[in-house]
C-alpha cells in the first residue's frame, strides 16, 4: 500500500512495519482501520511490511501490505529477525497494536513505534514486564472505567496519549433494537490463541446454544464468522436448527463491517473491538459468554452503557467471573489459566444438560435485549475517532524523522 504525498512530492515512499498480537482478531481490526484512515487522507506516501500476525493477516485482505514476515518465537530469535528486517526493508516506523514484546524489539532496533493498549484497564504490576512503556508514542484507548491497580503502570508509560475508539465505523443514530429480528450475525472472533491447547472448546460449546437460541426468537438467517475449522464448522451447521438458515466462514475486516451493518442483531464473543465496532453502527449487540480475561470487562462495560445486562453468563461451573478478575493480580496469565482450564472441561464432559442450560442463557440476554433504548452508548462514551488520532501518531513520529 502507498499513500502519496499531499503536496504530490515523486519522493520515495518511506517503509512503516505493521504488527498486532497474535490473540484474536482485535488488533488486526484496530489496524485495518488505522490503515483505512491512513489510505482516505492526504498523508505521507508510505509502503507497509508485516510483522508476524498470521492469525489476523486475512483480516487485513483488503489491504496492499508489502511483504509478511514470520517471526521466531525466542527472545533472541524475535531480536535478530527484526534487526535485519529492519535494515533490509529501511523500516522508519512501526505501528504495533498490544504486542508489548514486539514493539520493545523494534525500538531496541531503532525504529520509532507507535504502540496501540486497547486494554489499558486490565494490567496489573504482574504485567509490568511485558508492556512498552518507553514506547516512543503509547495511545492507550479510552475506556468506560479504569481501575486503580492500572494507574501505577500508565503513570510510568514514557510518552502516553490517550485516543478514542479506534474503529473504521462511522458512529450514526442508533437503530433501537427494533424487531422482529430476522438476520444476525455470530461473530466469534479469532479463536486461536497463545496457552490455549484446544481452540475449539469454545466454539463447540457456544455455538449450537447461540444458533438454537437464536432460531426459538425467529431469527431466519445467521452469518457465523470466526476462524472456526472447516471439520467442526460442517458438524456445527449440520446440527444447526432447520429453521434457521446458517451461513458460515470467516471475513476480511470491511467485509465484517458490511455484514455486520446489515444484520439486525449481533451475537458476539466480547472482543471490545466487535462491540465498539457495533455501537458504532448502532447495531443491537447481545454478549456470548467470555472466551478470556479481557471480555470479563468488556462485556460488563459494554451493558452498563447500554443500562441492560445482555451478557450471557457461564455456569458457575465452567468458571466463576470474580475468581478470574482476582486472579489477574498475579499477571493475566493466571486468570486464564483458569478460564481456559474451565471451558475446556465443560467441553470434554457436556452433556445436555449443560448444553441446554447455555441456550437458555443466550435466549434470556436476547429477551432483555429489548429494553435497550440506544446500542451506541459504549462507543459514544468513548468517542470513535482514535483510527485517525493513532494515524496522525504515526505520521508525527515520520516527520520527525524526516526533519532530521
Amino acid at each position: 500500500m502507498t499513500m502519496r504525498r499531499a503536496c504530490g512530492s515523486s519522493r520515495e515512499p518511506v517503509t512503516v512495519a505493521l504488527a498486532g498480537v497474535e490473540f484474536g482478531w482485535g488488533s488486526s481490526g484496530k489496524l485495518s482501520a488505522v490503515l483505512s484512515a491512513l489510505r482516505h487522507g492526504p498523508y505521507e506516501a508510505m509502503e507497509f511490511v508485516g510483522l508476524g500476525s498470521g492469525l489476523g493477516r486475512p483480516l487485513l485482505a483488503e489491504h496492499a501490505v508489502d511483504a509478511w514476515y514470520d517471526l521466531p518465537a525466542s527472545a533472541e530469535g524475535l531480536r535478530a529477525a527484526v534487526t535485519e528486517i529492519v535494515r533490509v526493508r529501511r523500516v522508519r516506523a512501526a505501528l504495533v497494536v498490544l504486542d508489548g514484546r514486539l514493539a520493545k524489539a523494534l525500538e531496541a532496533a531503532g525504529v520509532p513505534t507507535v504502540f496501540v493498549d486497547s486494554l489499558p484497564f486490565l494490567w496489573t504490576e504482574g504485567d509490568r514486564p511485558s508492556l512498552p512503556l518507553d514506547a516512543s508514542c503509547y495511545c492507550a484507548q479510552q475506556c468506560i472505567e479504569l481501575p486503580p491497580e492500572c494507574t501505577g503502570i500508565l503513570a510510568s508509560v514514557r510518552s502516553l496519549r490517550w485516543v478514542e475508539a479506534v474503529v473504521a465505523a462511522d458512529t450514526r443514530p442508533g437503530r433501537h433494537g427494533t424487531r422482529p429480528w430476522h438476520r444476525a450475525l455470530v461473530g466469534l472472533g479469532g479463536l486461536r490463541a497463545p496457552g490455549l491447547a484446544d481452540w475449539t472448546a469454545y466454539p463447540r460449546l457456544v455455538v449450537p446454544a447461540a444458533l438454537r437460541a437464536l432460531a426459538a426468537h425467529g431469527v431466519r438467517e445467521a452469518h457465523l464468522a470466526g476462524n472456526v475449522p472447516g471439520d467442526l464448522l460442517g458438524r456445527l451447521l449440520a446440527d444447526a436448527p432447520a429453521a434457521l438458515r446458517v451461513t458460515a466462514g470467516a471475513l476480511p475486516h470491511e467485509t465484517f463491517l458490511a455484514e455486520l451493518s446489515a444484520a439486525d442483531v449481533l451475537l458476539a464473543s466480547p472482543g471490545l473491538t466487535t462491540l465498539l465496532e457495533a455501537g458504532a453502527l448502532g447495531v443491537p449487540a447481545v454478549c456470548l459468554p467470555p472466551q478470556n480475561l479481557s471480555q470479563i470487562f468488556n462485556a460488563r462495560f459494554h451493558c452498563r452503557a447500554v443500562g441492560v445486562d445482555v451478557r450471557t453468563p457461564w455456569p458457575e461451573e465452567v468458571f466463576r467471573e470474580d475468581e478470574a478478575l482476582a486472579l489477574r493480580a498475579k499477571g493475566e496469565e493466571h486468570a486464564l489459566e483458569l478460564i481456559y482450564g474451565g471451558i475446556a472441561d465443560a467441553a470434554a464432559g457436556a452433556g445436555a444438560q449443560l448444553r441446554a442450560q447455555l441456550a437458555g442463557a443466550v435466549g434470556a440476554a436476547l429477551e432483555r435485549a429489548g429494553e435497550v433504548v440506544d446500542w451506541s452508548a459504549l462507543a459514544t462514551a468513548v468517542g470513535t475517532g482514535g483510527a485517525a488520532q493513532v494515524a496522525g501518531a504515526l505520521l508525527e513520529i515520520l516527520r520527525r524523522g524526516s526533519a532530521r
